[in-house]
């Protein structure tokens, strides 16, 4: 089992009073630490117009990270498909690969906020076919002299180059999504496949024994990546690693709830709260390589877990200290 971390998101809570450039620095330091650690990946997560400052620039920053590490992968969990320009999101993603030499995972996604597809004027009803259409059209501008694909949302004229082109022809493409359609699509037209941090491990496997199913009536022999992402927190006890990530993550999952509603919520429910709790994964590095073993049990060995470690307001050497717990204390049992 591969393990990795994130999400960078660079958020600003109202109580935190660092400049926005310290933000940025914070994520490339962590992105450093977690390469120091031994971990296996580090990612950023996408949204706009938040009042927070929750990251938007995902090539920006994966260039720069790839520039801070010489191993790591990097990548977007996940970047809003339907709100890209194709030209652009192949030129961009195939320029941070290079400068990862070959490093980069893309990870896409339908995304959800109405804000944002009102503001990119983007029809909220089209998000599905629109990341449909983006991943062929991404494989087809990374092949080839010529484009070789034919976009039905974008008038791109076939026989025109896209440079450059990515280390190794391509980039792995991830699709996020829980829902049927969503995995299935991930199934025949991704290289890999992200499980939400809402689902159960049951849900997961149920999940993944789908894809695996599809992949096989549909004759895909291709190596394909299952991806589980999940909050959580490594500390000297349960106690202490839920006291170090509780407001961070209740925070997050608060601004959560506004970008996928598009409402305000000033306060989570209690009961909303307690399944929060229920669902990360935190404590002693013993517990929580128990909890991943659970997943290693229900998913088989081939599998990339992202423990996702980064909260807003955290302090910066506290998540540099999980990280470092994580890659001596946690991976080496995993392996």
């Amino acid at each position: 089992m591969k393990l990795g971390t994130g999400l960078f998101t660079a958020q600003q809570r109202p109580d935190d009073d660092r400049e926005a450039s310290d933000l940025y620095d914070e994520v490339l330091a962590l992105s450093r630490e977690i390469e120091v650690a031994g971990l296996d990946s580090a990612w950023v997560s996408e949204h706009h117009f938040a009042e927070d400052g929750y990251l938007s620039g995902t090539m920006p920053a994966l260039g720069a990270m790839a520039a801070e590490t010489d191993d790591l992968e990097i990548g977007s969990c996940v970047a809003l498909g339907p709100l890209y320009d194709p030209i652009r999101l192949a030129e961009d993603a195939a320029t941070v690969d290079l400068l990862a030499d070959g490093r980069l995972t893309l990870g896409l996604a339908i995304g959800s906020n109405p804000r944002e597809f009102d503001v990119f004027a983007v029809p909220r009803d089209e998000r599905a076919e629109r990341l449909a259409d983006l991943v062929p059209f991404l494989r087809g501008a990374w092949s080839g002299d010529d484009l070789e694909y034919e976009s039905g949302f974008h008038d791109v004229p076939t026989d025109v180059s896209i440079t450059p082109k990515p280390t190794d022809e391509s980039v792995p493409i991830m699709l996020g999504g829980g829902a049927k359609p969503a995995v299935r699509r991930a199934a025949r037209i991704g290289d890999a496949w992200c499980a939400p941090s809402a689902l159960s491990v049951e849900g997961v496997r149920k999940r993944v024994e789908d894809i695996r199913q599809v992949r096989e009536e549909e004759g895909l022999e291709d190596d394909f990546t299952i991806y589980v992402l999940q909050h959580g927190w490594v500390g000297d006890s349960r106690e202490d690693a839920w006291e170090a990530m509780r407001d961070g993550y209740f925070y997050l999952q608060r601004r959560y709830a506004e970008l996928f509603s598009g409402e305000s919520v000033d306060e989570l429910e209690p009961e909303r709260k307690r399944e929060l709790k229920e669902q990360a994964i935190f404590g002693t590095p013993e517990q929580v390589v128990d909890e991943l073993e659970r997943y290693r049990e229900a998913l088989g060995d081939d599998l990339h877990f992202i423990l996702r470690t980064y909260y807003p307001g955290v302090d910066t050497a506290e998540t540099i200290d999980c990280v470092h717990r994580l890659g001596r204390e946690v991976a080496p049992e995993l392996e």
